[in-house]
């Protein structure tokens, strides 16, 4: 995102819809203030545009090439991935699979949101996390965006997008239920190596007396109480059966 500074009167009206807090006042030869964006810290969520709070039209999203031009698609929900065909940073399937059965019984869905709320995150953030995982033995759901910008092998971040920051990023997989402590025992260790805030989300079928959120608490996380309950109302597309994973 740009401000015009022809057209700005350094009113500041949009400082405060900036999800990054990136931009500020700036002093111009001659004396006169105007608000600027600080191009390298703005994810092009167009936040600030949308809001139409100036009322000079001075805020502009302007046109941007590749890799720019990832920002916008991981940061403006109203932008569609080219691979999901959804707007948004994962995939579909996260909150609807008692209609798609993606996560069986016995299998645990994860992601690791990196950059939510109000921080964001560089994609070398996401290389940290794919590079552990990739360690573990562990495929990277192939449908969300951001496995397309890890290498597929090593799980780094790709060299050309390495700079690129976005509102968050979201890394997917599916695990066996018993392999969900050494995930978060990971991410946790891998926390301090990273410079933005990470989030955990985990999608199971409670099953066959399997207590999941028991399992949580005794690794000595807090997990937030909200969530979606499946309650069978859906129908699955597939006969999935236990142990099938789809991905």
């Amino acid at each position: 995102m740009k401000i015009d500074e022809a057209k700005c009167s350094g009113c500041g009206r949009c400082h405060d819809y900036c999800t990054m807090s990136c931009i500020s006042f700036a002093r111009l030869p001659g004396g006169r203030v105007v608000s600027r964006v600080d191009e390298d810290e703005c994810v092009d969520c167009g936040v600030c545009e949308r809001s139409k709070v100036c009322g000079l039209d001075a805020i502009f999203e302007p046109e941007v090439t590749w890799p720019r031009s990832i920002r916008g698609t991981f940061s403006n929900p109203l932008i569609e991935h080219k691979e999901t065909k959804v707007p948004g940073r994962g995939t579909e399937e996260m909150k609807t699979n008692e209609v798609t059965g993606r996560f069986p019984p016995g299998f645990a869905g994860i992601s690791i949101e990196l950059g939510r709320p109000g921080v964001g995150a560089r994609l070398t953030d996401a290389g940290v996390l794919g590079k552990a995982l990739r360690q573990m033995s562990i495929t990277l759901e192939p449908r969300n965006p951001l496995t397309r910008l890890l290498d597929p092998v090593t799980g780094d971040c790709l060299p050309e997008v390495a700079g690129e920051k976005v509102l968050s990023a979201i890394i997917e997989f599916i695990v066996p239920v018993e392999r969900m402590p050494e995930v978060v025992g990971a991410v946790r260790r891998l926390s301090s190596q990273v410079k933005t805030v990470i989030s955990v989300d985990l999608v199971y079928r409670n099953v066959l007396g399997n207590d999941m959120l028991e399992t949580v608490l005794a690794l000595g996380e807090d997990p937030y109480p909200n969530g979606k309950t499946n309650t069978g109302l859906g129908r699955p597309r597939y006969g999935v059966r236990a142990g099938e994973v789809r991905s």
